[in-house]
């Protein structure tokens, strides 16, 4: 069979499961969630076997430090896979929810109701989590999921696919609701982005090249964010020891993450305080600074003067880049001539500066005294997250639950007609 043929069959039976799960009691989804939250606990060791089998396989192939680490499933992600489950489980069911309601002057009421955006489609890197993340946020909002993660994760993925598998027949829900594809070839990334008449959303979460690749070829709607430039910029009446654990967290804590902190931005004057700070903490961790001219002398033997390449880049390593401004203005026009639209955050300890830093700066999640690494819909309390969407349509940010569905507008008469 031809793996455009496979798609396509794929693409039918997500369609028709698709309609089914739609209409799926809160109470079968609640069941199957918890159920494979007990399976993944009590099946762990098989799913480090298969993720074993894919990091020796990474390994042999020469797979970068950040895609291994992200690669990984460590018994806390496993563990943390099973709290999602269960997490996602206790939530309200958002499919049927009238939003609001209003009457008409003729006595129509009309009103818009939560429904599933339908099948989506889910293309991925590294991160077998993923399948998991996406299988449960998609079931509990009613969606039917194609699931294609990376070769290097193929399986880690097909053994969590099977226990999603088992837990959507414990729950007497149809298995076809969560596919992952089976072929490692990425001629199967092209043949998705063809089925437009099977599938209504296609999300891509990884490498900007993989993302600019599925913008170009799909003929649906693309849920997306290309890179996750993050910036901290502490202002002149920050709280330096709370900004300073603010930047090593965003920086340190998980490098080569989307909302790790990319870009320091400093006002100046505080620089001859803080950026010393900075660069005995940051560079005991291992972090070397791209640094501006009047940065430059703060930060010690890790510093290099910054080229303009790095201010906008996204490093996934210990490297920061480290920019001085006179204001906030300046801070600001920075962060949108580099930023993402990803995160962005402030510290300080003015209300007004930050009311103003929440309301001009544009990006998915916008922060004040605290660390970039937030932006993440299990620290938003969204369970999980398929992905964080940079792009305003249809979702801004973390793509929990609510944001997998849409919804209609619904009407309510006794026989009115329009004249």
């Amino acid at each position: 069979m031809s793996i455009d043929t496979q798609l396509l069959d794929m693409g039918k039976k997500a369609k028709a499961a698709a309609r089914r799960i739609s209409a799926a009691t809160p109470e079968a989804k609640k069941t199957c969630l918890e159920h494979l939250a007990g399976l993944i606990r009590s099946k762990a060791k098989d799913i480090a076997r298969a993720n074993d089998k894919d990091l020796k396989a990474a390994e042999a192939n020469n797979l970068d430090a950040p895609r291994m680490n992200r690669l990984a499933l460590t018994p806390a992600i496993i563990e943390e896979m099973a709290v999602a489950c269960e997490e996602v489980a206790a939530m309200d069911d958002p499919v049927g929810a009238i939003e609001t309601m209003w009457q008409r002057p003729n006595g129509l009421q009309a009103g818009k109701m939560r429904i599933p955006l339908g099948v989506i489609a889910m293309i991925y890197e590294s991160r077998p989590n993923v399948t998991v993340d996406s299988g449960i946020l998609c079931l509990k909002a009613g969606n039917a999921v194609i699931l294609r993660g990376g070769s290097e994760a193929i399986h880690s993925n097909l053994y969590l696919a099977e226990l999603i598998h088992e837990a959507l027949s414990f729950a007497g829900l149809p298995t076809d609701c969560v596919q992952v594809v089976p072929v490692t070839d990425r001629a199967a990334i092209g043949s998705m982005c063809k089925l437009e008449q099977y599938i209504d959303v296609i999300i891509p979460r990884g490498g900007e090249a993989l993302i600019r690749t599925v913008v170009q070829e799909a003929t649906m709607p693309v849920l997306k964010h290309y890179s996750g430039v993050c910036h901290v910029y502490v202002a002149r009446d920050a709280h330096l020891e709370e900004a300073l654990e603010i930047v090593y967290n965003g920086k340190v804590q998980r490098p080569g993450v989307c909302n790790a902190l990319e870009c320091l931005i400093v006002h100046e004057n505080v620089i001859d305080t803080f950026l010393p700070m900075v660069a005995k903490k940051l560079g005991d961790a291992g972090v070397s600074f791209r640094a501006c001219p009047r940065s430059l002398p703060l930060l010690g033997g890790t510093a290099r003067a910054a080229e303009e390449k790095d201010y906008g880049y996204e490093f996934h390593d210990l490297i920061l880049a480290v920019k001085v401004v006179r204001n906030q203005d300046e801070a600001q026009d920075h962060i949108a001539q580099y930023g993402s639209n990803h995160t962005e955050v402030i510290c300080t300890r003015d209300h007004n500066r930050a009311m103003r830093f929440l309301r001009e700066v544009d990006a998915s999640l916008v922060a004040i005294n605290a660390s970039s690494r937030f932006n993440d819909g299990g620290q938003l309390g969204l369970g999980a997250e398929i992905g964080i969407s940079t792009s305003k349509l249809h979702s801004y940010g973390p793509m929990g639950v609510t944001e997998l569905t849409t919804t209609k507008f619904v009407l309510l008469g006794q026989g009115q007609v329009r004249p």
